[in-house]
């Protein structure tokens, strides 16, 4: 039994998708590395945004500068360039009123998630919150993780009520790291086999599917 339920939230709780990537456009733009094609910066929906802009640059340098740029446009307009998937608003009240234990896992800053969540008034189901710091701290996903828990207050024993559920390979593997279980939901931003071979526990393709699974474990 799944007592204790961690959501990610780009593409897991919210499409987030089109804020992502119209802010990465503008911060390469910006850098004079122009990527006019948005299909081709899919692959960065989903990691840590340091480590995004790192591996495109190459220099970690340009990358914290890069980061900047995202944020003059995200902070403002990239936000809420963003839409609730379909169906998890009812789920959410679903697994609330059969006694789950609900939070958020993510690596977006904290101050970003935390504002994302009340526009679109999801903050009332979780009883944790749990997002990256501004400065690049637990950006990791296991740490994230590993706060989550420490802020439930869930005993090592207890760990396998726990369930961490996501749409990419950093989630499966923050979930391992913490030695709990993981769901790879294929609604998200997860390329070809990535949740299968990242480890994935349990595997589901719509919201629906997910919230059958939930409410029976």
């Amino acid at each position: 039994m799944y007592d204790y339920l961690l959501f990610d939230l780009d593409g897991t709780l919210t499409d987030s998708k089109p804020g992502i990537i119209n802010c990465l456009q503008y911060a390469l733009e910006k850098l004079g590395k122009p990527e006019p094609d948005g299909e081709k910066l899919n692959c960065y929906v989903g990691p840590p945004l340091h480590k995004t802009f790192e591996k495109i640059t190459g220099d970690p340098e340009k990358a914290m500068v890069a980061v900047g740029y995202y944020r003059e446009r995200f902070a403002t307009v990239g936000l809420f360039e963003n839409s609730v998937y379909e169906g998890i608003i009812p789920m959410l009240q679903k697994l609330k009123a059969a006694g789950k234990t609900l939070a958020v896992a993510t690596s977006k800053p904290q101050p970003y998630t935390d504002r994302i969540l009340e526009r679109y008034e999801l903050t009332e189901y979780f009883t944790v919150i749990v997002g990256s710091e501004m400065d690049g701290g637990r950006s990791d996903k296991a740490e994230v993780i590993a706060e989550a828990i420490k802020r439930l207050n869930i005993k090592e024993e207890d760990k396998d009520r726990i369930l961490m559920i996501g749409d990419r390979q950093y989630d499966m593997i923050g979930a391992a790291k913490n030695g709990i279980a993981s769901m790879g939901v294929g609604y998200g931003y997860a390329e070809g086999d990535e949740l299968e071979d990242a480890g994935a526990i349990y595997q589901i393709d719509t919201v629906d599917e997910l919230e059958k699974f939930l409410l029976q474990r």
